[in-house]
């Protein structure tokens, strides 16, 4: 019997679904798309039937938050999985479990635009911030799993801080272009980054202060760890056409000579790195950071 795994990138307002062979985690197919479940019942209900469905016997997640083992610790923007244990929901599925960044940066470095490195950061720009290191090979975590929470990098001595979400992602995730994209008489940050690519002045002047807010901020990550490269993942590595020239400006003002040829690079799995993350990962179990480097 081939050894299915049901891949599962969970975001703050959308949960995607694949399935992918454990002998073939790159492959994942996605299956479908649904807004994030409200509740824990509903989240595992939904697992529960997608894991028959497809006759899973392994089970991947990324979660936008914080996790430890087969335990979501803290996650802001879905506070219901805070604490849920999945091996004691689902006893009987491996489970390889993890923040979605580095499972994104797990799919990069298992078949994607960091495969070959061992010195990366990685980016992931969506509803929210995530961000994930290797470093020497290895993927670091912390000692609770909240390593590189890089969303809560501040390059502002006088803001006030907040309890669910950090400086950086309060100037530069997928809801601060959406808001950006307001300003100027758009629908959301899709369209700000169509505009932009399409040359109208106002598009690109708006795109300037999330730019220089993730290259100010990305600076002290550069200078502390000396990357090979900075890999953007999830939706706003599409954009990274337009978000390149203000990113790097600001990045290399605050950097030394030596470490300004940094380069940036759009993941390979784009929006879809989560999924494959997850892919890699429920096919590792729950020694998914062992399987990597």
């Amino acid at each position: 019997m081939k050894d299915v795994v049901l891949a599962i990138d969970l975001g703050g307002t959308r949960y995607r679904a694949g399935r992918a062979l454990a002998s073939n985690p790159a492959a994942v197919e996605t299956i479908g798309e649904w807004p994030a479940p409200l509740s824990r019942r509903a989240f595992l209900d939904l697992v529960a039937s997608q894991l028959a469905e497809l006759g899973a016997s392994r089970l991947g997640l990324g979660v936008p938050g914080l996790a430890t083992g087969t335990s979501c610790r803290w996650v802001p923007n879905l506070p219901y999985l805070d604490g849920l244990d999945l091996g004691t929901a689902f006893p009987d599925i491996a489970i390889g479990l993890g923040n979605d960044a580095q499972l994104a940066l797990l799919a990069e470095i298992g078949a994607g635009a960091a495969h070959g490195m061992r010195d990366v950061v990685l980016l992931a720009v969506g509803t929210g911030i995530g961000s994930a290191v290797m470093t020497d090979g290895r993927i670091v975590s912390g000692s609770g799993g909240g390593a590189c929470s890089f969303g809560w990098a501040s390059a502002d001595m006088a803001d006030m801080g907040d309890d669910r979400h950090g400086w950086l992602e309060r100037q530069a995730s997928g809801r601060a272009l959406d808001a950006a994209a307001a300003t100027i008489g758009l629908g959301d940050g899709a369209g700000l980054v169509e505009a932009a690519r399409a040359g109208h002045p106002a598009a690109i002047a708006a795109l300037q202060q999330p730019g220089r807010a993730l290259g100010t901020a990305l600076a002290g990550a550069v200078a502390l760890l000396d990357p090979q490269a900075v890999i953007l993942a999830g939706g706003v590595a599409r954009a990274l056409d337009v978000l390149e020239p203000p990113i790097l400006s600001a990045l290399r003002r605050q950097l030394p000579p030596h470490l300004r040829a940094i380069t940036l690079r759009a993941g390979q799995f784009g929006p879809r790195a989560g999924i494959v993350g997850a892919a890699f990962a429920g096919a590792a179990g729950p020694g998914w950071r062992n399987h990597h480097g």
